[in-house]
Order: C-alpha cells, then sequence, then structure tokens
C-alpha cells in the first residue's frame, strides 16, 4: 500500500503540472484521482490496524481533504467556460497514456493483496484498475480533440472525472460515518 501511495502521489505532481501547463482540465481532475488514491492507500495501510472509531475519523477528514483539489479542478473548468482552448493533443496523449501505465503497475501491485485486506483492499484495487479506464477516456478524448478542434471535449470529461471524485468522497464520508456509529454501539455508547 505505501508503494502504491508512494507512485500515486509522485505521479499527482507529474500529472498536474503537465495539466497545467497544456490547459487540460481532465488532465487536471485524473490528477486529482492520483492524490485520491495516494489518500485512501495511506489510509488503508495506516487503519489496518487501528480500531474502528480511529479508522471512521479518519476516513470523514479523507473525504473532506479530496474535496480541496476537487474544487481546483472545478475552479478550473469555471475559468475555461466561456470559450475552452483545447488542450495540447500531444502531450496530453503522451500524459494520459503514461499514466494508464502507472496505474496498470498499481492495479498490479494490488491484485495481490484485493482478497486480503477485506473491503479495504479490494477497493483500492478496484480504484487502480478503475483509473486505468479513465486514462483510456482521456487518450479517446484527446483525439476527439484533435478532430474537432475544440477544447469543450476536455471541459466536459474534466467535469465528469471531478464529479466521480465527488462521488468517491461522498462514499468514503458516508462509509466512514457508518463505522463511527458502529464504534459507538460496540463500545456501548448511545447512539447520536
Amino acid at each position: 500500500m505505501l508503494v502504491v501511495a508512494g507512485i500515486n502521489f509522485a505521479w499527482f505532481w507529474v500529472e498536474a503540472s503537465m495539466a497545467l501547463a497544456i490547459g487540460s482540465v481532465a488532465l487536471f481532475a485524473d490528477s486529482v484521482d492520483c492524490l485520491e488514491d495516494t489518500a485512501i492507500s495511506l489510509l488503508i495501510a495506516l487503519a489496518l490496524g487501528w480500531g474502528a472509531r480511529h479508522r471512521a475519523v479518519a476516513g470523514q477528514v479523507m473525504a473532506g481533504i479530496l474535496l480541496v483539489p476537487a474544487a481546483a479542478a472545478v475552479w478550473q473548468a469555471v475559468a475555461k467556460w466561456g470559450d475552452p482552448p483545447p488542450p495540447d493533443v500531444g502531450w496530453l496523449v503522451l500524459t494520459a497514456g503514461s499514466a494508464a501505465l502507472v496505474n496498470g503497475l498499481c492495479a498490479w501491485l494490488l491484485a495481490r493483496v484485493r482478497t486480503v485486506g477485506g473491503s479495504l483492499s479490494r477497493a483500492a484495487y478496484l480504484s487502480a484498475r478503475n483509473d486505468v479506464l479513465v486514462n483510456l477516456a482521456i487518450i479517446a478524448m484527446g483525439l476527439v480533440t484533435l478532430w474537432t478542434g475544440s477544447g469543450w471535449p476536455d471541459l466536459v470529461l474534466g467535469l465528469a472525472i471531478v464529479a466521480l471524485g465527488v462521488h468517491a468522497a461522498a462514499e468514503v464520508w458516508e462509509v466512514a460515518s457508518e463505522e463511527h456509529l458502529a464504534a459507538k454501539a460496540l463500545a456501548g455508547e448511545p447512539l447520536d
């Protein structure tokens, strides 16, 4: 998990820098996903030995943290809303293709432990596997951008990726809240 967290954290900086350099909302939103994967992997690595209450609180904090970079991606999309310029397609495809390889490596590393750590490990594996599909969607969007010469495909896909990230943060919050209530019930404390 720590190796996967390190890979994702390093790739966040690569992808975010390239996204800002070429003006891609979709690539920036995907970099946010790398940050999300970093947080999830760290939480799993740290929380496996924690009690349920501490895991729940950590999950709620992580859900809140995940919304900050998502808000930055939305801000970038809003700034380009009127007439979005198309990103540099060559760099976009190259970066998304290399991100697919990075996410494929993470999925391969996590495949060995996907059944060991329960739902947390399985969720991390599925997230990495699905990230490869998002990277392939960015490549396809790049080809559409090349064909149309428009920045709208990038903007629309970027907002869709942000929506997936916000949905993931909401799911993490919900699961963490349920774990928090379960921990209180096990401790015999009154439920709020």
